[in-house]
């Protein structure tokens, strides 16, 4: 295959389009059925990058039925190495606001019956997922932040959740005690599978609301899908300058663990 990519970035709600319709779009074939959309393969600060719609360009695919496997191996299969994945959040604590942004360090997992692995043997492969979310991309993204003087929190908890319903106000109030920070429906398993492929993987939390409102404000009302759109819109050409400068600036050489992912994680008798 000709088309190849170093980045791959994933589009969230919202998010279908990176660099306006510039770009040649390849579609992907893969043994896991076809991803969501055509890949559109274009040029960024000297850089190849891949860009996929998660949930296709129409949001045709809701958060439970998102072919994640294959729209992860669709950018192995064109030679990303690195994979920038912004997403719609709610919030869960009064200090993150709508519009900020939060580069996740750790996920909690609530989701139930999604293909999570590439490997259902006979090669047992447990990755580790200890450190979710790559170091280094994180550290290129802090940099970006701040060059650009964008609000944001340097890391993060993000409880991901089956969807496609939102949560109740019960379901948010023990989110919020257990000490995490946002809410999403995509981290899992697109971070996991993306370990398996040995990649890096950033996570761009942009917050879009206060999941089932804020404990003890009436004034703030709860999550609706037309108020997660309204304020992404608001801040898509803010995401797309600061993705921009994340993958102009991240490093040919990769210093994290990412690259190594299956060293040790094969069983063999």
């Amino acid at each position: 295959m000709r088309a190849r990519a170093e980045v791959g970035v994933f589009g969230g709600s919202g998010f279908y389009r990176f660099i306006g319709n510039s770009g040649k779009q390849v579609r992907i074939v893969t043994p896991y059925g076809p991803p969501s959309a055509a890949v559109t393969l274009t040029r960024v600060g000297g850089k190849r990058v891949a860009f996929l719609p998660r949930h296709g360009v129409r949001h045709e695919f809701p958060p439970h039925a998102v072919p994640y496997k294959a729209n992860v191996y669709a950018f192995k299969k064109l030679g990303v190495a690195r994979v920038v994945a912004p997403n719609a959040v709610g919030s869960l604590k009064g200090n993150i606001e709508p519009g900020d942004l939060v580069f996740c360090d750790q996920f909690v997992n609530l989701t139930a019956g999604r293909d999570a692995t590439y490997y259902d043997g006979p090669e047992t492969t447990h990755v580790s997922m200890a450190e979710p979310y790559c170091p280094q991309m994180r550290e290129v993204a802090i940099r970006s932040a701040r060059k650009l003087k964008v609000r944001f929190h340097e890391g993060g908890t993000v409880v991901v959740v089956q969807g496609p319903r939102f949560s109740t106000k019960a379901e948010s109030r023990f989110f919020s005690r257990q000490g995490w920070d946002v809410i999403n429906m995509t981290q899992f398993p697109e971070a996991v599978l993306a370990r398996e492929q040995e990649m890096c993987y950033l996570n761009i939390s942009v917050v879009t609301d206060y999941d089932a409102g804020l404990e003890g404000d009436p004034s703030v009302n709860p999550v609706s899908h037309r108020e997660v759109m309204r304020v992404f819109e608001r801040n898509m050409s803010m995401l797309r300058s600061l993705i921009g400068d994340i993958v102009a600036s991240v490093p040919d050489e990769r210093r994290c663990a990412c690259g190594r992912a299956l060293e040790s994680a094969r069983l063999r008798a």
